[in-house]
């Protein structure tokens, strides 16, 4: 009889991964980055416990925006007040924080609970080749 494997967070394995996003599309460059940060690329994937990896993007402000987004895709957020309402355009997201492009649409794949939070810490998103990670020795993923 086969018994069903309770990982911990204890037991849990974690490793380094670097991606390169350079002509890559965004929305397979972070479907990509979020199941590898839940941990569903691993066979002992448990949705309640932190089992993700650690990823490093480099390259992100050469990402691929397919079709017209970078001119039509708006970011919204609201400051709060009354009419405070703020939109900025992908394009625009790019010259200011070309980080924040990837890190948006890996946020809204990850589970919006403290878990998908504690999660998406382990996310390291770099505009250029060079990265901070170097000690932890990452191993490159190509995106197919």
């Amino acid at each position: 009889m086969h018994q069903t494997t309770i990982v911990k967070k204890e037991t849990v394995d974690k490793k380094w991964y670097l991606i390169d996003a350079a002509n890559v599309p965004l929305g397979r460059l972070s479907t990509l980055v979020a199941s590898t940060l839940r941990g569903k690329t691993k066979p002992t994937f448990t949705p309640n416990v932190d089992m993700g990896d650690n990823v490093v993007v480099i390259n992100a402000k050469e990402v691929l925006l397919t079709a017209k987004k970078d001119e039509k895709k708006i970011y919204y957020h609201h400051t709060g007040y009354p009419g405070g309402l703020k939109q900025i355009t992908a394009k625009d997201l790019r010259q200011k924080h070309p980080e924040a492009l990837v890190e948006k649409a890996v946020r809204g794949m990850l589970p919006h609970t403290a878990l998908g939070r504690k999660q998406f810490r382990n996310l390291f998103v770099y505009a250029g080749p060079d990265h901070k990670q170097m000690a932890q020795q990452p191993m490159k993923i190509e995106v197919k």
